[in-house]
């Protein structure tokens, strides 16, 4: 059974960074593609960042430059490392895996398409 962990959210004040971490368990990473998420008060739940397991990454335009995804495949343990951030980027994140590749970052049924999910941390962003 794959479980997902996140860890990391907190508050912080815009401009500064944060980084997210998504421990797994039961299964290995260069198999699955992990993806990170948001879901703000009020939104659709929107993607983030993505990873294959080549190792190939692709970023919504919102964090482009200003987030980074990443592994440790030592640790099974997926990273987001938030730079610069924003009071839009104040949301619940979520990682998420899936068997094969990973579909377009900006999809508009995650859920449905990613079958294991973390329970969240929250990442919040004062102006």
């Amino acid at each position: 059974q794959v479980q997902l962990v996140e860890s990391g959210g907190g508050s912080v004040q815009a401009g500064g960074s944060l980084r997210l971490s998504c421990a797994a368990s039961g299964y290995t990473y260069p198999r699955y593609c992990m993806g990170w998420f948001r879901q703000a008060p009020g939104k659709e739940r929107e993607g983030v960042a993505t990873l294959n397991g080549d190792g190939s990454t692709s970023y919504a335009d919102a964090v482009k430059g200003r987030f980074t995804i990443s592994k440790d495949d030592a640790k099974n343990t997926l990273y987001l490392q938030m730079n610069s951030l924003k009071p839009e980027d104040t949301a619940m994140y979520s990682c998420a895996a899936r068997w094969g590749r990973c579909p377009p970052v900006a999809t508009m049924d995650p859920m449905n398409l990613y079958a294991y999910w973390g329970q969240g941390t929250q990442v919040t962003v004062s102006s």
